[in-house]
């Protein structure tokens, strides 16, 4: 999400990392973007990777998902977006320029009450909007369904009360008002529409699970959800939160917010509560780990809580 909604930090594990390939329940956080995406419609993705571009090619050899008519355009800047890795998904069968999905967020919220909302009103742009959340930065006309203001930066008097998912549907026209290779958020292109008196739209879509997983907090959090329910909807239900190729020690015991990915090691007598163990991470016999993250070739051994290996 831009900078200018969300002010969150990635978590001290995840920093360096290419947020978007960070393990979720032991897949990609992308893969979930592009799985609620394809059951949308979208046949086509553009993956504006800038940081750490070459972990994408690593991923998706050959530029395909699912093997299937998806493609998958893999670019190395961070032109119109402020820098933040995001997906962008064609629906061509609608004729639309394009959905934007903010490449740190897990959702399963609806996306055809946001698409229908666009072609109803011909937006330019047409944000998924939460009338809950951390960010509520977003004004809303409850009759038009306009955008008014953003964190009252129009001096309008409106702070907002709506929370911008980083999901939105965007024109063909928008996007040429757009200068190729610059680098800024979107967030002052949006305000300009709505000076100019351009039709800028929201959706509000309360239903579904949403998160941004800026923080180390959302991101165990997530975890905790995920053990818990039939999430995400639109993907066949999740994999084994432990990996088949895991070594399990005798007698270590986990709940289901824990995951532990391809090859880990977790000795004898572990105990693992809410805590992530990415693929290849160890986990010393005995050892007691509450909310904690062990990334790859890391060893996580005594009594941690809330630590980041």
């Amino acid at each position: 999400m831009s900078s200018a909604v969300s002010a969150e930090t990635p978590p001290p594990a995840l920093r360096g990392s290419a947020k978007p390939l960070i393990p979720v329940y032991r897949r990609t956080l992308i893969a979930y973007a592009f799985d609620h995406l394809i059951a949308a419609g979208a046949e086509q993705f553009m993956v504006n990777t800038h940081h750490r571009h070459e972990r994408y090619a690593e991923a998706f050899p050959g530029g395909a998902y699912r093997g299937r008519s998806a493609r998958l355009s893999l670019r190395a800047d961070a032109a119109g977006d402020g820098g933040r890795d995001r997906q962008r998904g064609g629906l061509d069968r609608r004729q639309v320029g394009g959905l934007v999905y903010n490449g740190d967020i897990l959702t399963d919220l609806p996306l055809e009450p946001l698409i229908d909302e666009h072609f109803r009103v011909a937006n330019l742009v047409t944000l998924a909007l939460r009338s809950d959340g951390f960010a509520r930065h977003i004004a809303l006309d409850p009759g038009s369904r306009q955008v008014t203001d953003i964190r009252n930066l129009l001096g309008t008097g409106q702070e907002g009360g709506y929370q911008f998912t980083g999901i939105y549907v965007i024109d063909p026209a928008f996007v040429a008002r757009l200068t190729p290779g610059e680098v800024k958020s979107v967030i002052p292109e949006f305000l300009d529409l709505i000076r100019e008196g351009l039709p800028i739209g929201g959706a509000v879509i309360d239903v579904g699970i949403w998160s941004d997983l800026g923080s180390r907090e959302s991101y165990l959090d997530a975890h905790a959800v995920l053990g818990r329910t039939l999430f995400p909807s639109y993907g066949g239900g999740l994999q084994a939160q432990i990996d088949p190729t895991a070594d399990m020690g005798a007698n270590a015991r986990f709940d289901a917010g824990t995951c532990v990915g391809a090859g880990a090691v977790v000795g004898p007598g572990a105990l693992l509560d809410n805590t992530v163990v990415w693929a290849g991470g160890k986990v010393a016999p005995g050892a007691r780990l509450n909310r904690c993250v062990v990334r790859t070739g890391q060893t996580a051994s005594g009594d941690l809580d809330g630590a980041d290996v």
